[in-house]
């Protein structure tokens, strides 16, 4: 426990001094906690010490810590990728935004779930700011039409952006992927879509979340950098690699 809480201080201390060095309100930024592979017990740590963000990449883990975690207050988002098939389960398990919403069929097929069940969501549009193939993500050319898609669904309220930075020790590359994002946000709320209010950027993880904060990231996703290495490489949990 005292490695979780030692860790959760040392990233708060990171988005605090990228903060300062940005020239921004370190309450501009929160800590989302990527829990894939932990134990319900670990993540009870985290909550306890008031970090209440968390977010599954896939559906099967939400579903298994759900009845663990239900009890404690926390909020629940969704980043990984999203198969239509799993949208009930999504709704079961009381996810209150999907970040990665790259598709109209998706959105779509979500919009009707929640329809019969008399229910709204927030969602963020992944955009695919490295341009690599292996990502799933809008392309940034295609993310305004998508938006104004997505937009005409009213159960369906998009609040922010999110991208998984490029995976790469060239700091020019991994900002260049950021400042994107932070442009196409700025093109969409130029368009003054009803009910669109895309304020958050969900951009950043454990390696590059200074970068991500200094090119307008409210949202950081960790989890290394908090519960410790993973078994297998972030590729695998992150669902990346395409059929």
């Amino acid at each position: 426990m005292d490695t979780i809480i030692q860790n959760l201080k040392h990233v708060q201390q990171r988005i605090d001094e990228a903060c300062k060095a940005a020239g921004r309100d370190p309450k501009e930024v929160k800590l989302l906690l990527a829990t894939k592979t932990v134990s319900p017990e670990r993540i009870q740590q985290a909550l306890a010490a008031g970090y209440t963000l968390i977010a599954e990449n896939k559906v099967q883990e939400l579903k298994e810590k759900y009845e663990a975690l239900k009890t404690t207050p926390h909020t629940n988002h969704f980043i990984g990728h999203l198969q239509t098939n799993k949208i009930k389960e999504i709704l079961r398990y009381e996810v209150s935004c999907v970040e990665s919403l790259d598709r109209y069929d998706l959105a779509e097929k979500l919009h009707q779930k929640l329809s019969q069940a008399g229910r709204e969501m927030d969602v963020f549009i992944q955009v695919n700011t490295s341009g690599e193939e292996s990502k799933f993500g809008v392309a940034p050319e295609a993310a305004l039409e998508l938006t104004r898609q997505v937009a005409q669904l009213p159960t369906l309220h998009i609040r922010g952006l999110m991208t998984i930075g490029l995976f790469s020790a060239e700091e020019d590359k991994v900002r260049k992927c950021f400042q994107l994002l932070k442009r196409i946000q700025q093109e969409i709320i130029a368009l003054n879509l009803p009910d669109v209010q895309p304020q958050e950027l969900s951009m950043g993880m454990s390696g590059d979340l200074e970068i991500a904060i200094a090119e307008g990231a409210t949202i950081v996703r960790v989890g290394t950098a908090i519960f410790g290495q993973r078994i297998y490489p972030d590729s695998y949990y992150w669902n990346e690699q395409k059929a």
